[in-house]
């Protein structure tokens, strides 16, 4: 992403000193803590379409600043929450923190997290940005919610599917978008417009990951994890709509019953591969990126702008 980083590379510079002050632990524990969470942080992403949707809207200002480490607080915050729900010991082929510290530690650092992003939009006056941000995170808790509902039954249509990541995985970077498009401009239009786009991208960068499961690129890990965990993702649903009934009925008694079995797993796979279910979601994927690359057009041309598409395709184009 050389344009990305040639766009907002100071800025992400600047970033990463303001997000670390932003952390800071009022104690040893937790001031240990988030040492360690900031230095296997992730590839921030999102307060790189904060900044870059700020550039292209407008310009990079302190509350743009504040609008990306709001956004990288609640999402860390998530990300421990997630960890001691999931029960995962391992983050980015580290330890979690609930792996390290014990689940009672995990949520509480993950409250901190979320304490932090609020005092910090509360004390500047980011009112408007914490509004749209505190969206997100209502509607990431409905969707994850709607998945532990719907995975019981294994009756997820894909409708259903779309309003589970819309809410879930979506809205995070729709408002990460939404707000950095506000801190530039203090326009509700505008950073309606860059929500819908971020929406769109993050409804394809979920469908991405779904693609990951079925082994369509070799990211060095193991296949089969959303099908382990019962979650019915595109290219499942797909396979699922258009099989027989027997096929049907067998495929979803592996999954509610043999999910631990890595060869009933395989078998999945191999029958979702078959049924086209592959191609199926990678055009849908490819369809929500010209979708969100279509609300681009109505921009001036600019590096950020590039830099913005440049980065899109990286979402999508991505090997992990």
């Amino acid at each position: 992403m050389q344009l990305v980083q040639k766009v907002i590379g100071e800025e992400l510079a600047l970033f990463e000193k303001k997000f670390a002050d932003s952390v800071k632990g009022a104690n040893p524990l937790l001031d240990r803590i988030m040492k360690f969470i900031i230095r296997r942080k992730g590839k921030q992403m999102r307060p790189m379409f904060v900044f870059l949707s700020a550039r292209v809207a407008g310009k990079v200002t302190d509350a743009s600043y504040r609008a990306a480490s709001l956004i990288e607080l609640l999402h860390t915050a998530t990300l421990v929450h997630d960890d001691v729900v999931d029960n995962s010991i391992k983050r980015r082929n580290f330890f979690s923190v609930n792996a390290l510290w014990k689940n009672k530690i995990a949520v509480l650092v993950g409250d901190y997290l979320l304490s932090k992003g609020l005092l910090l939009s509360i004390d500047n006056g980011d009112y408007r940005i914490l509004q749209i941000t505190s969206r997100a995170v209502k509607e990431m808790s409905e969707g994850e919610l709607m998945q532990m509902e719907k995975a019981r039954r294994l009756d997820i249509d894909e409708s259903v599917y779309f309003d589970i990541i819309r809410a879930k995985t979506a809205s995070l970077l729709a408002s990460a978008c939404a707000s950095g498009a506000y801190s530039a401009t203090e326009s509700d239009e505008i950073a309606e417009r860059f929500r819908l786009f971020g929406e769109k991208v993050g409804i394809a960068f979920q469908i991405k990951d779904d693609l990951f499961d079925y082994g369509q690129d070799n990211i060095g890990k193991p296949t089969g994890i959303d099908i382990k965990e019962k979650k019915m993702t595109l290219p499942l649903i797909y396979a699922l709509q258009h099989a027989s009934a027997a096929d049907k009925r067998r495929i979803i008694y592996i999954v509610k019953n043999n999910s631990t079995d890595r060869n009933k797993v395989n078998e999945v796979i191999s029958y979702v591969q078959g049924s086209g279910g592959i191609e199926y979601a990678r055009e849908k994927m490819l369809a929500y990126k010209q979708d969100a690359l279509n609300i681009l057009n109505d921009f001036p041309e600019s590096d950020a702008l590039n830099a913005m598409k440049e980065l899109v395709d990286y979402v999508i184009d991505r090997k992990y």
